[in-house]
C-alpha cells in the first residue's frame, strides 16, 4: 500500500512508521519540519519514506500529495502534557480540528482518492468518573475541555465519509512506552521516592504502544472496520495499581504519593488527565477480533522497562 500519515515523528506515529516500512508499504510522511522528520526517517534506512512538507491548519500544494494514496493515518496533534494556558487550549484544539478539517479536504480534492481514512481521537471524549465504565457506545458525562476537542475532532473527520471513504476512529488511552507517560515516572522510582498520583484511585485506562500501532494497522486493512474503536487495553487498572505494579516491575517501593496540588501546579487545568481518569473498555475492538500483545499491565510494564 501506499500510506499517507500525519504526527509521524511523535511518539505513536514514529513506532508506526517502522511497522508499515517493515511490511513493505510505501510512506508519505508529511511534516511540518521536514528536516526533523529527515533526522528521525534518514533515506539511509527508510528507502520507501517520502517527506512531505506541509501547513496542517492551511490549504495549500501539499493537499494534491493525498491523491493516489491507499490509505491516510491522522495522528496530528499538540500534546496536552503541558500547562493549559488560554493560548495553549486553542493550540490543542486547532492542530486537531482544523488539521483534520484540512486533510479531509485534501482526500475530498484528490483525483485517486484513499479508501480509507485512519483517524486519532482520545478516551477524553468520555468525560471521568471514578464509578463508570466507558463503551465505544457511551455517550460523553460532562463536555469538559478534552471532550469538547475530541467531539469537534470527530465531527471533523467524519465529513469524509461524505466522499464514500471508510472512516475508522480510534479513541486513544494512555500509550505505555518508553518515551511516554511512563517515562515520567521512572525517575522518581528508580531514586525511592515513587508512588501513586493523587488518590490513587482513579482509573488508569491504558494500551502499549505496540498494540496501538497494530489497531491503527488493523483499521487500515480491515475492510469491515469503521465507526468508533477504543485504543485501550481490556484490563484498566486504579492509579494505586499501577503504581505498585511498577514499582514491582523495578524492584523499588511505591509509598510516596504525589499530592494533587503538585499536579495541578505542573499543569493547571491539564492536571484533570492524570487526577480523575475513566474507566474506558474496548468492547468493540475486540469484536473485531484484534488480539493484544497486551492486555495487561504488569507484562506490559516488564516489556517497557526491559526495553
Amino acid at each position: 500500500m501506499k500510506v499517507a500519515v500525519t504526527g509521524a515523528t511523535g511518539f505513536v506515529g514514529s513506532r508506526l512508521v517502522q511497522r508499515l516500512h517493515d511490511a513493505g508499504h510505501r510512506i508519505k510522511v508529511f511534516a511540518r519540519n521536514p528536516e526533523r522528520a529527515r533526522k528521525v526517517f534518514p533515506e539511509s534506512a527508510f528507502k520507501q519514506v517520502e517527506i512531505v512538507g506541509y501547513t496542517p491548519q492551511q490549504s495549500g500544494d501539499w493537499q494534491s500529495e493525498i491523491s493516489g494514496c491507499d490509505g491516510v493515518i491522522n495522528l496530528a496533534g499538540e500534546p496536552i502534557s503541558e500547562r493549559w494556558t488560554p493560548e495553549r487550549k486553542q493550540e490543542i484544539m486547532n492542530s486537531r480540528v482544523i488539521g483534520t478539517e484540512k486533510l479531509v479536504e485534501a482526500i475530498g480534492k484528490a483525483a485517486e482518492k484513499p479508501k480509507v481514512l485512519v483517524s486519532a481521537s482520545a478516551i477524553g471524549f468520555y468525560g471521568t468518573s471514578e464509578t463508570a465504565e466507558f463503551y465505544e457506545t457511551s455517550e460523553p458525562l460532562q463536555q469538559d475541555f478534552l471532550a469538547q476537542v475530541c467531539h469537534s475532532w470527530e465531527k471533523a473527520a467524519d465529513k469524509v465519509t461524505s466522499y464514500g471513504i471508510r472512516l475508522v476512529t480510534i479513541r486513544i488511552g494512555i500509550v505505555l512506552g518508553m518515551g511516554g507517560a511512563i517515562a515520567k515516572m521512572l525517575t522518581p522510582f528508580r531514586l525511592y521516592a515513587g508512588g501513586p498520583i493523587g488518590s490513587g484511585q482513579q482509573w488508569f485506562s491504558w494500551v502499549h504502544r505496540d498494540d496501538l500501532v497494530s489497531l491503527f494497522l488493523q483499521g487500515l486493512t480491515d475492510e469491515n472496520m469503521s465507526g468508533v474503536y477504543n485504543g485501550t487495553a481490556p484490563h484498566p487498572v486504579r492509579m494505586a495499581e499501577l503504581c505498585d505494579t511498577l514499582g514491582k516491575v523495578m524492584n523499588r517501593p511505591s509509598w510516596l504519593p504525589v499530592p494533587d496540588f503538585v499536579i495541578e501546579t505542573l499543569l493547571g487545568d491539564g492536571a484533570v488527565v492524570v487526577l480523575e481518569g475513566q474507566k474506558v473498555l474496548p468492547e468493540r475492538t475486540q469484536s473485531t477480533g484484534f488480539s493484544y500483545a497486551y492486555p495487561k499491565v504488569e507484562p506490559a510494564l516488564r516489556e517497557i522497562v526491559v526495553e
